[in-house]
């Protein structure tokens, strides 16, 4: 049992510690961004990214699985919760859960080999730019700081790999870029401009069988 806990879970303690690290930083603002992109209030993607993330601690995930938030998901929901609503979110959350592990089940990932490379790629490139014009409104009539920390964070992200790879990039631009904002005052939004965080636990909403009205 020893063993097994060494191999499994503090096997790799260093760069799980960094990897937690830069997923709880970075967290908090791609789940609210993907509820605003989904049409519903930041503290349902907050809610989902924790649950999320503690199940998949515990139960365990596969290599190249998304276990958090994703922008492909976010696109596809704004339809069903602006017609529906928010109650038919978690129906539709359970019910994909569902067919994962039936598709799991069956071994039906073999057949992502027939999808051609063309439409993997043109899906993806499709969902990049839906992403971006979501985000585009936080990139304009904003002052010029904005601009300065996505350059100086880009510039960060892909040039601090040279210098060194023992820390992830990503988590040195999240903290020194909070710091330079929070040291020198900048007048650019923040994650609590985006939404309020919760204070409370989730509360989770069933559908409702709605009664249809039929003219005489």
């Amino acid at each position: 049992m020893g063993t097994y806990l060494r191999m499994n879970w503090f096997g790799n303690l260093r760069g799980d510690l960094l990897a937690g690290m830069v997923v709880a930083l970075a967290l908090i603002p791609e789940a609210i961004a993907f509820s605003i992109i989904a049409g519903v209030d930041p503290k349902v993607g907050l809610y989902a990214s924790f649950c999320i993330a503690v199940v998949i601690a515990f139960t365990g995930g596969r290599p190249g699985m998304i276990s958090a938030a994703t922008g492909a998901m976010a696109l596809l929901m704004v339809t069903l919760v602006k017609e529906h609503g928010l109650e038919y979110l978690l129906a539709a959350t359970l019910l994909t859960g569902l067919l994962q592990i039936v598709a799991g089940y069956l071994r039906l990932g073999s057949l992502m080999r027939f999808v051609s490379h063309s439409v993997v790629t043109g899906f993806v490139n499709a969902l990049a730019i839906l992403i971006f014009m979501a985000q585009l409104p936080e990139l304009t009539n904003v002052t010029w700081h904005v601009y300065a920390m996505t350059a100086a964070g880009l510039g960060i992200i892909y040039l601090f790999p040279y210098l060194t790879r023992a820390v992830h990039s990503p988590l040195v631009t999240i903290v020194v870029l909070t710091a330079v904002a929070m040291l020198l005052e900048l007048d650019i939004r923040t994650v609590g401009d985006m939404g309020r965080l919760p204070d409370t636990l989730p509360v989770f909403l069933c559908p409702r069988s709605r009664s249809i009205s039929r003219d005489p």
